[in-house]
């Protein structure tokens, strides 16, 4: 006699048939506790790789260097502690193959007629290397080139939605004349951030992108703020920026700090935020699939009960005690792995027609469906052992007598 004989299987379905309503509401929490793991793991499988790819879409292998602050007792702050032009250079020079590129930017602002309207913009001067460093994507026209900041050529980019404002297009915009600090401008392209930054960073909604060479001398100083720096391989990232910090304050008198960072750091939290609250919400849907086996092991417990004079009956007729405890413990199990397979139907059927519908490609975790359904097995065993014991203990003329 074992556990997967055809009478034994055969009885528990049975059993279980004469109770369909009483079997379906005991295997719906392990429907729900089931779909409940795949659902939550890929929620938040789905959630962690947006918001790493937002990250990273700004720049995670990045090194951004800006002056941060001057020795107070060595005197005022002074022009020459500000990272300059020859600086960007430098660590071009210095860093070598190590960087794909870097580049730093200049701001000013001034205002203009929009809509009929003066209002405040923001300018950035940079160079050839900014739009790619930035991540920057091009919706019409084109960038700056080497030969627009070599040449200081009065050229200028716009963001989309200034574009928008001022013309009504991104097209309708190229070859425009637009005056900043007095002079003309042509417009040359427009452009957006792959990665939306919200005003965080220094390109607002409304920003004009033009040379640094030509905004330079619009600037009473020379201030490259901030420095990019981005390197090559994302592993040397940290090693790169004790030399960016190096080769800046060997560059500038003692005393003087830069503060050099990048965006490494809120990558690695966000991916251990997103480890310890996915850990968490797992553990509730364990509790889920816990009072679920609860569920079975009570509902179980009230059948032996009910079927006392049955169990009794059977041991009569020399059925061995083997026999019932695998029986009832058949029938907990079978409840379980049913409600479990539905509810894996449910948690892989969800994402998949939201991903049908939305266009959105939504990962699912093989390995959650493998763990839920291992734990659907686990917890008809575990929770359906007490019930089963308790039937093939019971004695068989008292079984019988039982009213």
């Amino acid at each position: 006699m074992n556990f997967f004989s055809p009478d034994i299987l055969r009885f528990s379905f049975n059993a279980l048939q004469a109770n369909k309503v009483r079997t379906f509401l005991t295997a719906l929490g392990l429907v729900i506790g089931n779909a409940s793991v795949i659902l939550v793991v890929t929620i938040s499988m789905t959630s962690r790789d947006y918001i790493l790819e937002q990250i990273r879409g700004l720049g995670s292998n990045v090194i951004f260097a800006y002056y941060q602050v001057g020795n107070r007792s060595g005197g005022s702050v002074v022009d020459a502690d500000y990272v300059k032009i020859a600086d960007v250079e430098a660590m071009r020079q210095g860093l070598g193959n190590r960087i794909i590129a870097a580049t730093g930017i200049m701001s000013s602002g001034d205002r203009i007629m929009i809509q009929g309207k003066e209002q405040d913009i923001s300018i950035i001067g940079s160079d050839e290397y900014y739009s790619a460093v930035r991540n920057l994507v091009l919706l019409s026209g084109r960038f700056m080139s080497a030969d627009d900041v070599a040449m200081r050529r009065r050229v200028a980019c716009l963001t989309q939605r200034l574009a928008n404002r001022m013309y009504g297009g991104q097209q309708a915009s190229l070859g425009q004349i637009i005056k900043l600090h007095g002079l003309q401008f042509t417009v040359i392209g427009t452009f957006k951030e792959k990665t939306e930054s919200y005003g965080l960073s220094e390109i607002m909604t409304e920003t004009i992108l033009t040379p640094i060479t030509v905004l330079r001398y619009f600037s009473p100083e020379e201030r490259i703020d901030p420095m990019y720096v981005q390197v090559r391989d994302p592993d040397d990232v940290e090693s790169a920026m004790a030399q960016v910090k190096q080769i800046l304050e060997s560059r500038h008198r003692p005393g003087a700090k830069y503060y050099v960072d990048s965006l490494k750091a809120i990558l690695d939290a966000a991916k251990q935020i997103s480890m310890i609250l996915t850990m968490v919400l797992v553990m509730v849907s364990a509790i889920a699939l816990i009072i679920s086996g609860i569920g079975i092991m009570n509902i179980m417990l009230v059948t032996v009960t009910e079927r006392t004079k049955e169990i009794g009956l059977r041991m009569a007729l020399g059925a061995p005690r083997k026999a019932v405890l695998f029986q009832f413990l058949a029938e907990a199990v079978i409840i379980s792995v049913a409600g479990g397979f539905i509810g894996i139907l449910f948690g892989v059927g969800i994402p998949w027609v939201a991903a049908l519908v939305s266009g959105i490609d939504i990962p699912i975790s093989g390995l959650s469906v493998a763990i839920a359904f291992g734990v659907s097995l686990l917890v008809g065993v575990v929770f359906g052992l007490l019930p089963a014991s308790r039937a093939a203990q019971l004695n068989p003329t008292e079984a019988i007598r039982y009213e």
